[in-house]
């Protein structure tokens, strides 16, 4: 059998993520009516920081305003300066990115570090993902595994998955196999697709726990319900074979019920 190499979203923790991230952990406004959106403008002329989160967000989406980029970044720059951890997330992306300005990592660095400071687990993913790559900073895997693992142990997903991909490989940590098996079934009880295939694949190989291809027909199928086709070929190609009728049917019920528990009814939004 081949040998699988377990995924995980490393290469859109910067530069692939979008800028509009920090919107899945805060509700975006709604488009307000110009009464509101006066109101909010004065409030953010005062000093209030989650007005000016607000207010960045609606020029940078263009949602009840014009769509303005540098509008958006003087108010979160003006709501990142006091502090606000979204707006500094959201600064920081901006700068990843080139959104609107020259593309400039150190300042995204700045800017996810301040709210990484504060706890704020897409920063500390993010903030993960530029030691990773050595963006703004020279490439260090041990501190990107420190910044993932306070994000994934915050319950993001996406570092969750992460972070049981470095344990896989010993990237920045010891390798440890259950521990990659700890962080890779967090995140794939979320929903998180690349987590499931990579759960998917640990059961095929009996890697970190004992060979079980049934769970392994379910995971892959989770992941490919999703989406995930190369989930779909390798369960149909790899593993289905070592099933008997009655495991397939079994699997496949599995399968329907994993989908149920962990992604119709999961409520994480994930970068």
């Amino acid at each position: 059998m081949r040998t699988w190499i377990l995924t995980a979203v490393l290469t859109i923790i910067i530069g692939g993520c979008p800028a509009s991230a920090i919107a899945q952990a805060t509700p975006k406004p709604p488009s307000p009516p110009s009464s509101d959106l006066q109101e909010r403008t004065e409030k953010a002329q005062k000093g209030d920081s989650n007005a000016q989160f607000n207010l960045g967000l609606m020029y940078a989406k263009g949602d009840g305003v014009p769509q303005d980029h540098n509008e958006a970044l003087k108010w979160y720059q003006k709501a990142a300066e006091q502090g606000n951890t979204h707006a500094q997330v959201n600064l920081g992306l901006i700068y990843a990115n080139g959104d609107g300005v020259p593309q400039d990592y150190t300042q995204a660095l700045n800017w996810y570090r301040k709210a990484a400071d504060q706890g704020e687990p897409i920063a500390q993913l993010n903030l993960g993902g530029m030691y990773f790559q050595g963006q703004g900073v020279s490439k260090d895997d041990k501190q990107a595994a420190e910044w993932f693992r306070k994000a994934a142990e915050q319950g993001n997903a996406s570092a969750q998955s992460v972070i049981g991909t470095f344990y896989n490989y010993g990237l920045g940590v010891s390798q440890d196999y259950g521990e990659a098996l700890k962080w890779t079934r967090l995140s794939a009880q979320q929903g998180y697709a690349d987590a499931e295939f990579s759960l998917g694949a640990m059961y095929a190989t009996g890697q970190g726990v004992t060979r079980d291809y049934e769970e392994a027909y379910a995971w892959m199928s989770v992941a490919g319900d999703q989406g995930d086709t190369k989930a779909l070929k390798d369960r149909d190609d790899m593993i289905a074979p070592h099933l008997t009728q009655p495991e397939l049917l079994s699997a496949q019920d599995r399968s329907k019920r994993y989908f149920a528990a962990y992604v119709r009814h999961s409520t994480q939004a994930v970068p």
